[in-house]
């Protein structure tokens, strides 16, 4: 296992990071447990979770498993985050998720989400910075962090303030020239980096094709997608979503045998990148909340179909008749009241996309 140093924090995590959010089997706590323990031994140290994925489950899940981890005298650091914004709503949370998390302190305690400048100045305006300075002098938090979706100047802008010492943001294969920009104040700020969503959601491993530029001979979609990301210097953890035990061992076998390029050899990797995939739906399904009952997250998974397949439009209609049954002409109940695209973490221009889908009915 590789360590890095986690910005100024004087700690070291592994390169390798474990995230709470895609168990295929949330509730068999015996195997999400095993997927930890054999995470651990095998040299992960930065463990991430959040209080919305699976509801709560994935913290409560998370506490037994780090009870484990203290028994079998295994180190690690917990990570999870906070939507809150007031005194009152950050203190009452985070009682719950020490409680669930079964610690006495969280190590790195995020500002989850920020989707836009307005965003953050609002949680601003409502004091989350100065309720999260004195959970950090009270001991309750290590080290104050925001998980971010900004992109371009915007994460840059927000980084650079100054007043966290970590971040956590969507940094792949097919996003990165747009989200380059975050190590700028990284590097100037000395913080820690931690990327989300190596494998784009799964799309990388399911388009190999689209994204042979990122692997060496012999190497899976998944082992050049993770490669790629460790490649970087200034990323200091890289954060899977295991979902089950093999995706664990799968994860650890690609850092048995890494080799990492030159510095010259990745800008050489990224200069051949043919295009930027951004705007691809990684299914995060923050958007799953429409009043009209629409399934966002389904039609845009479908969505994607079109942006990356050669045949792109029977590939969307394919998607959604066999793989999730739903009419497109149910795209057509949008309203556009826009309650999607606020809570979309990419900035996705959903409303044109389910007119479009609508369309092909």
């Amino acid at each position: 296992m590789i360590y890095r140093e986690y910005g100024k924090t004087g700690k070291k995590v592994s390169l390798l990071g474990f995230g709470g959010m895609r168990f295929q089997h949330i509730d068999d706590h015996d195997e999400c447990i095993r997927m930890m323990v054999s995470a651990a031994e095998g040299g992960v140290t930065y463990f991430d979770t959040a209080p919305a994925y699976f509801g709560v489950k994935s913290e409560t899940v998370f506490g037994e498993g780090l009870a484990e981890l203290r028994r079998l005298k295994l180190p690690y650091y917990v990570s999870t985050k906070t939507f809150k914004t007031t005194e009152k709503d950050i203190r009452e949370e985070i009682e719950a998720q020490l409680g669930r998390l079964g610690v006495a302190a969280i190590d790195f305690y995020h500002v989850w989400c920020i989707t836009s400048p307005s965003n953050w100045a609002s949680r601003k305006r409502d004091g989350i910075l100065d309720t999260l300075l004195k959970l950090k002098e009270e001991g309750l938090i290590g080290h104050i962090c925001v998980s971010s979706h900004l992109i371009q100047e915007e994460i840059e802008t927000l980084l650079m303030e100054g007043v966290f010492e970590g971040v956590l943001f969507g940094y792949s294969a097919y996003n990165f020239k747009t989200r380059e920009k975050a190590f700028n104040a990284i590097r100037a700020k000395h913080l820690g980096a931690v990327v989300m969503n190596p494998l784009g959601g799964g799309i990388i491993p399911e388009h190999p094709e689209l994204f042979g530029f990122i692997r060496r001979p012999g190497e899976t979609p998944v082992t050049g997608a993770l490669r790629f990301l460790w490649d970087h210097r200034d990323i200091t953890s890289t954060l899977v979503g295991f979902r089950v035990e093999q995706d664990v061992a799968d994860a650890l076998e690609a850092m048995a045998d890494y080799k990492p390029r030159t510095e010259e050899e990745l800008a050489a990797v990224k200069e051949s990148a043919g295009a930027s995939f951004e705007g691809i739906c990684t299914g995060c399904a923050y958007c799953d909340d429409c009043p009209q009952e629409i399934p966002i997250p389904r039609y845009m998974d479908a969505y994607n179909q079109k942006l990356l397949a050669k045949d792109g439009d029977a590939a969307l209609k394919h998607r959604l008749n066999i793989h999730w049954n739903i009419p497109f002409s149910g795209a057509g109940n949008c309203v556009a009241c826009g309650q999607c695209e606020g809570a979309c973490t990419q900035h996705l221009p959903i409303i044109k996309r389910l007119e479009y889908i609508a369309g092909l009915s």
